[in-house]
């Protein structure tokens, strides 16, 4: 079904793209088995405490999705593929500042103080199912800056890139 197809994307994408090729390339199988498993148990309660206590109807979940989309995977997938020198460090910062940023301001005013959930409480007058256009400008932004300040990536990826922006054997 597509929950298991999601569980086993989301504890595969931890275990395996995030920890495994990104923090601890020396982690044992076994540790990434568990890892993905860990993964897989935190996935599947929040998405059973949101099931019980929905933050909002269909359509306020649905923009808190997309939003959280947006400020984690847009500005990697967009820097990746049109600039040279955008590289793994800037890549994990920027997802992770955009992520938590989204996340942190979603669930402050949803679930932490809902009281103070109204216009005059939100930054720029946005409120949390539109934050994400934040959280992805930050992203953007940390992204870049991590990337100009740490080694370019390996002359592999960049010969990688040029190959997806510029296909050959079109014409």
């Amino acid at each position: 079904s597509t929950a298991a197809g999601l569980l086993l994307v989301i504890s595969s994408a931890i275990s395996h793209d995030l920890l495994k090729r990104a923090l601890r390339p020396d982690i044992s199988e076994r540790g990434e088995l568990i890892a993905a498993r860990l993964s897989a148990f935190f996935a599947v309660t929040v998405a059973g405490l949101l099931g019980i206590n929905p933050p909002g109807f269909v359509a306020q979940t649905v923009a808190f999705a997309f939003g959280l989309a947006a400020s984690s995977f847009f500005p990697v997938i967009i820097l990746g593929t049109f600039t040279r020198t955008m590289n793994r460090e800037g890549a994990i910062a920027g997802m992770v500042s955009g992520i938590t940023f989204t996340a942190a301001y979603i669930i402050y005013f949803r679930f932490i103080n809902p009281a103070a959930d109204s216009p005059e409480n939100w930054w720029f007058g946005i409120s949390p199912e539109g934050i994400g256009t934040l959280g992805m400008l930050l992203n953007f932004a940390v992204a870049l800056t991590v990337s100009k300040f740490t080694p370019s990536p390996p002359a592999s990826v960049r010969e990688l890139v040029e190959r997806i922006r510029v296909p050959g054997g079109s014409g």
